[in-house]
């Protein structure tokens, strides 16, 4: 296997407990007639998750995570290798107590109203009745259908983006203090990622740990403190965003109007792109920002010169020759 791109412990908090760790997990498949084939959905995958983090897992369609996921929950078993959810091993029944979990494609008794299903789930963690009663309210409020008639109305007649705020509701039920999220923007709308978004980002300032995963780059860039790449099974690499794509001192521009002999002194690699001039800056941002008004340019755009968080990922793939489905 090839090597993994990891931070230094050192640069880890210790004082945080570990939440989720796997070490060498793997998980192989057998299908076809008589099970002769073999298909990898894992192979030696090693990750540590700590309290209080957002983590995200990334990776094209069919790359293994959600088989990580499932493994991590006990809902499949490995085939090799050991893993841990809040101290106990994965499998541990007891732990499930403390566990949130929104599949990706969750499945509800369609002829429930929102209130029944999240009575129903209550019921199932065996929350008392006054109690159950306060949380559902608390929940409806912090996914945003409390003021709506939705808790009335049958889950058939929901959104899609209704049915995944519902499906965030019944996943903190039990009030977990680990939640995993199958592709929670998975299918939403602008609107409906936002909401999303605002409530994992809610999550985290209670100091719940969250595992997701997601192909909506530009959200996990927003929320997640730590990301790992998974392809074709294979972790890739793994670490905070500043240590992933690096911290650069350069800053790239783009300026509208000017005089381009006199941006090139200070943007040497130059180009004039979809109405604008464009590269990165040579000296001081506050300098340039003063001399702009002297050449009668805008500044439209100035920002840190390192690669996207999708770049990153594309650039991943094609180093280990994947197939980006």
């Amino acid at each position: 296997m090839d090597s993994v791109t990891e931070v230094s412990p050192e640069l880890i908090p210790t004082e945080r407990s570990v939440v989720v760790q796997t070490q060498d997990l793997r998980k192989i498949y057998r299908t076809g007639f008589w099970f002769h084939q073999r298909t990898v959905s894992l192979q030696g995958c090693s990750i540590t998750v700590y309290q209080g983090e957002t983590f995200g897992l990334l990776g094209p369609n069919g790359a293994g995570k959600t088989t990580l996921l499932k493994t991590l929950l006990g809902i499949t078993r490995p085939t090799a290798g050991r893993g841990s959810l809040l101290g106990k091993p994965i499998g541990d029944r007891s732990v499930k107590q403390r566990v949130g979990y929104l599949p990706e494609n969750p499945y509800f008794y369609d002829y429930l109203t929102g209130w029944e299903l999240l009575q129903f789930t209550a019921e199932l963690f065996q929350i008392p009745g006054a109690e159950r009663r306060q949380r559902i309210i608390r929940l409806l409020d912090l996914v945003g259908l409390a003021q709506t008639t939705a808790r009335k109305r049958q889950l058939r007649q929901y959104s899609k983006g209704m049915l995944q705020r519902m499906g965030l509701a019944q996943a903190l039920i039990n009030d977990p203090e680990l939640v995993f999220l199958d592709e929670p923007m998975s299918g939403l709308d602008p609107m409906g990622r936002y909401q999303i978004r605002e409530i994992i980002l809610s999550l985290k300032e209670q100091g719940k740990t969250i595992f997701f995963n997601s192909h909506v780059l530009s959200d996990v860039e927003q929320i997640c403190d730590r990301v790992a790449i998974l392809s074709q099974g294979e972790l890739i690499c793994i670490g905070s965003l500043d240590e992933l794509l690096g911290i650069s001192d350069r800053y790239r521009v783009k300026v509208r109007g000017g005089n381009p002999e006199i941006l090139r002194k200070r943007i040497p690699d130059l180009s004039f792109q979809d109405g604008c001039w464009q590269g990165h800056l040579l000296g001081s941002p506050q300098d340039f920002i003063a001399s702009l008004q002297l050449i009668d340019a805008q500044l439209i755009l100035m920002q840190l010169a390192r690669p996207s968080l999708e770049e990153f990922f594309m650039q991943q793939l094609r180093d280990r020759g994947a197939q980006i489905k």
